[in-house]
């Protein structure tokens, strides 16, 4: 039998051995650079001596800059979300920002960032570390959905905006526009939740292990140092086919692919046959040398840590301001424990109650009264409804009167943020412009 996939995946090996830099590198230009000289301190104890945010904007800023609505990106987001004179191409967000768009740019400043840890302009673990003058790789400091928060919060002060007139996201995005408006209510004035949760769930964290581990089992992952070497693009490859499962849902792909074949009139193969696999095939080939495979496993793993807790907000804020304290150098980022080291490390986190979640998860968000809408996808398998149920709750329980839930009977899964103009939008334009 022969396998053509795998020819092509050798022949990719092989052209990627004598290859160029990592296209990621190319994918956006365009963006502007703050760059924070001062040391940043991570909320799990590890030291940037410095960053840069990559960050791009459209609309003006109004004379008391009071009209800045931040767009947070999901997991693999750039900060290009919508088309300008600098980059010409359409955005991840295109038909959702402008003239008389959801975020309407003739009524608002709109600013999305590349977060802290990818690889799209912002410091990550591709960014040549000024200590050394080697890429940080796997050296890089484990971060959190907060540390990004913050970081954008030092790129807002040094852009003189105290107080945003909203923050927007969906997915992590909709992670950190809820991480925002708890960690700094005072400077948030509407929040918007799309398709994300209050903490993360086993189901999602299972999947992005898996990711993980698919990408780091590659040969050329090299413990994540693979910079001057062969990308790991075999396991990027079969990360992003695992994703990929989880953005979209089963009732579109049966009205989309059905179980029809590529060839029919051929025998079966192994390598990509029926549609949905060739579908699968070349939407991870695209995405696996677009994006650094330190940062997947960086900004995944913050993703799995996420919980708005009040006790993991204490303990994170407690770990940062020890480390902030201390003369030692922190010791390198890692990127995971092995087995003996995690019984060495002592018991398992105690099983919580229900009631004891839900009180903690209510504490955290205390301080999040603003107005709010939290948007939720039945057909989203990545991000249950029941998820974007709970912020709600949380929200509402906090004593915050002005939540606002929605839930779409939409066919596109998770993705339904990027795909569904007309009902997000609609959501969107109304929490944003309504008193």
């Amino acid at each position: 039998m022969s396998f053509p996939c795998i020819d092509r995946l050798e022949s990719r090996q092989r052209d990627l051995m004598a290859g160029p830099e990592p296209t990621y590198e190319k994918v956006v230009t365009g963006y502007s650079l703050y760059k924070h000289k001062q040391p940043f301190v991570c909320d799990h104890g590890g030291v940037l001596p410095q960053f840069d945010i990559a960050y791009e904007t459209w609309g003006t800023l109004n004379s008391d800059r009071s009209n800045a609505i931040m767009v947070h990106t999901g997991l693999s987001g750039s900060s290009h979300a919508h088309s300008h004179d600098k980059n010409l191409k359409p955005g991840w967000w295109e038909k959702f920002i402008g003239p008389g768009r959801a975020l309407d740019t003739d009524k608002f400043f709109v600013i999305c960032t590349n977060v802290l840890g990818g690889c799209y302009g912002s410091t990550g673990p591709g960014s040549v570390d000024p200590r050394t003058g080697e890429r940080y790789a796997t050296t890089f400091p484990l971060l959190t959905v907060n540390d990004m928060v913050r970081a954008q919060f030092h790129l807002l002060d040094s852009m003189g905006i105290s107080r945003l007139y909203a923050s927007v996201g969906a997915s992590m995005g909709g992670m950190q526009s809820l991480c925002a408006a708890a960690l700094f209510p005072e400077r948030v004035g509407r929040l918007v939740s799309i398709s994300a949760c209050a903490r993360s769930h086993p189901y999602s964290i299972a999947l992005r292990f898996a990711q993980r581990q698919a990408l780091m089992a590659d040969p050329n992952f090299n413990r994540g140092f693979y910079y001057d070497g062969v990308q790991p693009h075999v396991g990027m490859k079969l990360a992003r086919a695992v994703a990929t499962v989880t953005y979209r849902s089963g009732p579109e792909w049966e009205l989309r692919f059905g179980r029809r074949r590529r060839a029919p009139e051929q025998p079966p193969a192994l390598c990509p046959d029926f549609l949905i696999e060739t579908y699968l095939d070349h939407q991870s080939e695209r995405f696996c040398l677009q994006y650094d495979a330190n940062s997947l496993l960086y900004v995944s793993k913050a993703m799995d840590m996420f919980d708005i807790s009040q006790s993991v907000t204490q303990r994170l804020q407690a770990q940062r301001e020890q480390a902030a304290a201390s003369t030692e150098t922190p010791p390198a980022g890692t990127v995971c424990m092995h087995v003996n080291e995690q019984e060495a490390a002592g018991e398992v986190s105690r099983a919580e109650t229900s009631d004891e979640i839900m009180e903690d998860l209510v504490a955290g968000v205390k301080n999040a009264q603003q107005p709010a809408l939290i948007l939720g996808v039945q057909s989203d398998i990545l991000f249950p409804v029941k998820q974007q149920k709970e912020i709600a709750d949380i929200l509402r329980r906090a004593g915050n009167s002005k939540v606002t839930y929605y839930e779409l009977d939409a066919l596109y899964g998770h993705d339904t943020f990027l795909i569904d103009v007309v009902n997000v939008g609609a959501a969107i334009k109304g929490h944003l412009e309504n008193a």
